[in-house]
């Protein structure tokens, strides 16, 4: 198996998703030009092709966000790693991206098939954790100033990603500031 094969299929079947399609395992060695034994050789499920899939998405998003992190931040050292940046260092990077990235409707993957929802949701809730765990200790007016800019950088890439009422660029600037207003009140 080579990383360059499982990469086309993974991009090829967010391409069916962007797209509007459904995946499935015929779908995506289609996409891929591949026969369906041939992409059963890498995901030899469709559970398997979907959870890929996540991983493909989520680590994308690893990059972008780890490259909006202050420069004095230690970056991420393995794909699964703990970060080391605090809370307000990684909701920033968060934020930032989420007003500033690219997003499309492949972006949803883990709301894509009704199926497999739970482990799709399952997988994007453990492979982001690291980004939006605070610890035990933090004081609750901490927790909802940092949840709230949370929530904010969701909606607006989940607006994005899906087009549903997406930001207008005018007012980008105005809502950085409310969210860096919030992160203010957060200790470093």
């Amino acid at each position: 198996m080579t990383d360059t094969t499982r990469t086309q299929i993974l991009t090829a079947a967010l391409g069916v998703i962007a797209e509007g399609g459904t995946v499935s395992l015929e779908s995506a060695a289609r996409a891929v030009g591949l026969s369906k034994p041939g992409l059963m050789y890498h995901f030899p499920t469709k559970q398997a092709l979907m959870l890929g899939l996540v991983d493909h998405v989520v680590e994308a998003w690893h990059r972008e966000i780890t490259s909006r992190l202050p420069a004095a931040a230690p970056s991420l050292s393995g794909a699964r790693a703990r970060f080391s940046p605090g809370p307000r260092a990684r909701l920033s990077a968060y934020l930032d991206w989420c007003l500033t990235g690219e997003f499309s409707s492949a972006d949803l993957v883990m709301l894509t098939d009704p199926r497999l929802r739970e482990p799709l949701t399952e997988r994007w809730a453990e492979r982001m954790a690291p980004w939006f765990a605070l610890p035990e200790h933090t004081p609750i007016e901490t927790r909802a100033r940092l949840s709230a800019v949370r929530a904010l950088a969701d909606g607006l890439w989940f607006a994005e990603a899906a087009g549903l009422f997406p930001l207008p660029a005018a007012e980008r600037g105005p809502v950085r500031e409310l969210a860096d207003a919030l992160l203010s009140g957060v200790p470093e």
